[in-house]
């Protein structure tokens, strides 16, 4: 895909080939699609709304993704979901995302920022390729959490 920033005052907004691609902060009307998964509880949506951390990215409007964060160490900022509908992959929609993100983390001063992914799962050839850095694992062996090692990452801002 053929991916422009749209003009400055429209920050967020990328135009591509001609369908119009958004980044923008989550609100509580978003509710449903970010917590359907299960990957976040509601109480939980609520605080990052009320803090700014989580996007939902649409594709002419529509929501296709969500992107949420945390600060780890109470200064990093660590991504705990990144999530683009399947048919919206591969695309270069997930890679102006992260970049959209990085500089957000950068213009608030932030010099690093972490995120996750289990070692069983591609993301992590994704990020390798935006630049993160494998900074080791955890073993998830305790019930009901067990699963693949996590791997952190992450990337100098």
């Amino acid at each position: 895909m053929n991916c422009k920033t749209a003009p400055p005052f429209a920050k967020g907004l990328f135009l591509l080939e001609d369908h119009m691609f958004s980044i923008t902060y989550a609100t509580m009307n978003e509710m449903q699609y970010v917590c359907h998964g299960g990957n976040l509880a509601e109480t939980e949506f609520a605080l990052k709304v009320r803090d700014k951390r989580c996007y939902i990215l649409r594709y002419n409007e529509k929501p296709i993704g969500v992107m949420v964060y945390n600060l780890i160490f109470d200064f990093v900022p660590f991504l705990t979901l990144m999530h683009l509908e399947d048919d919206y992959q591969r695309k270069g929609l997930g890679t102006k995302a992260m970049f959209y993100w990085e500089d957000e983390m950068r213009n608030m001063g932030h010099k690093m920022i972490m995120l996750s992914t289990q070692v069983d799962e591609d993301a992590q050839h994704f990020y390798r390729k935006l630049g993160y850095k494998d900074m080791g694992t955890i073993v998830m062996d305790i019930p009901p959490y067990q699963q693949p090692l996590e791997m952190f990452m992450g990337k100098a801002l």
